[in-house]
């Protein structure tokens, strides 16, 4: 691996794990749907991060479930959190539509 591949995989971890706790100390202070969905697209995120590096570094093997070419795995920890990101959306519009 490059030295600039590096530190673009630190750099995304280091700040990952930076929005992954300031998430957790925003879940400890919120109960409202909208946002603990957004709190779980963060950490949703930071563990595609995590795989991501664990994949670049060798630890974690290519996805052995692959169905019509895909990885599985991969394509499920890439796409969830922006599915929970649409989900808070959702949840945050029709509760206001409600009051």
């Amino acid at each position: 691996m490059a030295y600039p591949d590096f530190i673009l995989v630190l750099s995304k971890l280091i700040l990952g794990a930076t929005a992954t706790f300031l998430a957790i100390l925003v879940w400890s202070r919120t109960r409202e749907a909208a946002w603990v969905l957004v709190v779980a697209a963060v950490l949703a995120s930071y563990a595609g991060i995590v795989y991501s590096a664990l994949k670049l570094f060798g630890i974690v093997n290519e996805d052995p479930i692959v169905v019509s070419g895909l990885p599985l795995v991969e394509l499920a920890i890439q796409n969830l959190p922006m599915l929970l990101f649409v989900g808070a959306f959702v949840v945050f519009l029709v509760s206001r539509r409600v009051r």
